[in-house]
């Protein structure tokens, strides 16, 4: 692949805050002081805005009818949790601040900051891009696809580490895929008291579950030629869960 070897692409915020919103089964919501936990109870528009169903003797409801409009007075949270049981299972966090708009069957939740931590460290994100961003089609596939390749090809997962610089294995105790986005393929590397990631970019972007299968395919051709731990580039950030 030559130079493409050096392509080292990640999400950017905007779209990485879409794809943990997009991919988020639950949410805490704070407002009034109080704070409530919704399970499979919101749903997101095409411009990032959260529509969340609640019950009708919820303290939320009431709140959003007496809160005038435009001034922020909730803050919604999604974790993004690893699908593969790995030591700190917290990826990314979201919160968006707000304030909800009450509709007939749902609140409308209309974002006036947003905010996305990940190990690297919290980034305020442009409103502008989030409403503009879309998530990575890989996100709504990404647990099924990572928990079948921990279960089902830990000897690929294997063969994958020898992309990896021998520095970041040294200790290893464990590997497991953490994540995967149209961008790359990133690792967990446990150590007996110590984690990192490492990311094994793609050769280009994978837009669909198709192409992906051809990325991996790629990747373990890499990894099976590979005569050196470091026939591919690697990008590590150490993890603090």
């Amino acid at each position: 692949m030559g130079d493409s070897h050096t392509w080292t692409a990640v999400p950017g915020a905007a779209e990485r805050a879409r794809s943990v919103l997009a991919a988020a089964w639950s949410c805490a919501v704070t407002a009034e002081g109080g704070r409530e936990e919704f399970v499979v109870a919101h749903t997101v528009g095409e411009d990032g805005r959260v529509l969340l169903h609640v019950p009708e003797d919820s303290a939320l409801l009431t709140a959003a009818i007496c809160t005038p409009r435009g001034e922020p007075s909730a803050v919604l949270e999604f974790a993004d949790v690893a699908p593969v049981p790995v030591r700190h299972r917290i990826r990314a966090r979201l919160w968006l601040a707000g304030w909800f708009v009450p509709e007939t069957e749902h609140l409308v939740f209309h974002p006036s900051r947003v905010v996305l931590r990940q190990p690297s460290g919290a980034v305020v994100v442009d409103l502008d891009e989030f409403a503009a961003a879309a998530p990575d089609p890989l996100a709504a596939a990404e647990a099924r696809l990572l928990t079948h390749l921990a279960d089902a090809h830990a000897d690929a997962v294997q063969r994958l580490t020898r992309l990896v610089g021998p520095d970041s294995l040294h200790g290893a105790v464990r590997v497991q895929p953490l994540g995967v986005d149209r961008h790359g393929l990133t690792l967990r590397i446990e150590r007996a008291r110590t984690h990192g990631d490492v990311r094994l970019p793609f050769h280009a972007p994978a837009d669909d579950v198709a192409q992906l299968t051809e990325r991996m395919h790629v990747l373990l051709a890499q990894a099976s030629a590979a005569s050196c731990p470091r026939a591919l580039q690697w990008q590590r950030t150490d993890g603090d869960g």
